[in-house]
């Protein structure tokens, strides 16, 4: 493990750190660019313990090495489009960790020409897979988690701007994101009793491996940059820092919200 990712023992610490001895799920890293790594390190460096999952074996190559740097106590196969496979990962984080507290959903999909072309023009097919795999894969997830959480915890999803405004080239998904914000509020009703809290985090756009897939990126880069309050977009390393604080104590008042990580873009028209 690199030195610089790993949290300070309980020796140096005492119980001060803000997830220490805390347990949970982190999906979605794809490399290094990735949101879900920078999430990883941040809820590492607060002393929790995690485990990564990888979609495929032609991406084990690329998380395999992220996963053993951040110390993962499990490192699974994950494709939520095979029956059985997110119930069986949870099944193993369960077996594992006993007492979950937490848990990152940052998975997505959508079929190129769904997301560059006109909504109206999406299949039923196209429409039905970014929808069973951005969004209903987040219900499945807290379903299979509840057994697991029953001290609370919490859940935490990633959209986009795209839910509540259009924006050019992101066609069916801002309504798929629409949908997971919406979920939300609704599991955040659901799990309240129960002490678990729920999330969606917005982040401003970030080059990444998902963002690489949307037509003229880097124009929206440059046009959030200037109508951003604070001049500029953010890192990922912000958004992990952001979304590591919504599973410690101190986001315990919280639950329910779209939370915007973009420089402030999303307050100016």
């Amino acid at each position: 493990m690199s030195a610089n990712l790993e949290p300070n023992t309980p020796a140096q610490t005492g119980s001060y750190l803000p997830l220490a001895g805390k347990k949970g799920l982190i999906t979605g890293i794809a490399n290094d660019k990735s949101i879900a790594f920078a999430v990883a390190k941040a809820i590492r460096a607060l002393g929790a313990e995690i485990a990564i999952t990888y979609q495929n074996d032609k991406t084990a190559k690329y998380t395999q090495p992220l996963a053993e740097m951040l110390g993962a106590k499990l490192f699974e196969k994950l494709d939520v489009t095979q029956p059985g496979s997110l119930e069986n990962m949870i099944a193993k984080c369960g077996a594992e960790f006993g007492q979950i507290d937490f848990a990152i959903h940052s998975m997505a999909f959508c079929h190129a020409e769904d997301l560059h072309g006109r909504v109206i023009d999406t299949t039923e097919s196209g429409f039905d897979s970014a929808m069973n795999i951005s969004c209903h894969s987040f219900l499945r997830m807290a379903k299979a988690l509840e057994p697991h959480m029953a001290e609370g915890g919490s859940l935490i999803t990633m959209s986009y701007l795209g839910a509540e405004r259009v924006v050019r080239n992101y066609g069916v998904m801002g309504i798929i994101k629409a949908a997971l914000e919406s979920a939300v509020r609704y599991m955040a009703y659901d799990l309240g009793p129960k002490g678990i809290r729920v999330f969606a985090v917005s982040p401003g756009p970030i080059m990444t491996r998902a963002a690489s897939g949307i037509t003229n990126f880097d124009k929206l880069l440059e046009s959030d940059a200037a109508k951003a309050p604070l001049g500029r977009t953010v890192t990922i390393d912000e958004v992990g820092a952001l979304t590591a604080f919504l599973c410690t104590a101190g986001s315990s008042g919280m639950t329910g919200q779209t939370i915007y990580v973009d420089a402030g873009a999303h307050i100016v028209a």
